[in-house]
């Protein structure tokens, strides 16, 4: 089971939501919007994505990560890793 399974509807609908705030985007440049309101919504597709990113790492840490370190041995070192490697994927993003 993954972590947010509990919480996939609510995920599905964001991640939706931010489908459609995209085709807006799209639609905004295929309508030749001015530069700068094009680049609000993208930064607000942005927020949005990051949002989704960390309540899919907040997840991941109070679910699989826990469960791991309760287990111990290599799998909890490995889950860790994987943390923390997606982490800095974020944090560079």
């Amino acid at each position: 089971m993954v972590g947010y399974s509990e919480d996939k509807g609510a995920v599905l609908r964001r991640l939706h939501r931010i489908e459609g705030q995209v085709r807006g985007v799209a639609r905004m440049v295929e309508e030749d919007t001015y530069c700068i309101d094009v680049l609000t919504q993208v930064s607000a597709v942005t927020r949005a994505l990051q949002s989704v990113a960390l309540k899919l790492l907040g997840d991941h840490l109070s679910h699989c990560v826990q469960q791991a370190l309760a287990a111990g041995g290599p799998e909890a070192d490995a889950k860790v890793a994987e943390a923390r490697a997606a982490i800095e994927r974020l944090v560079r993003s």
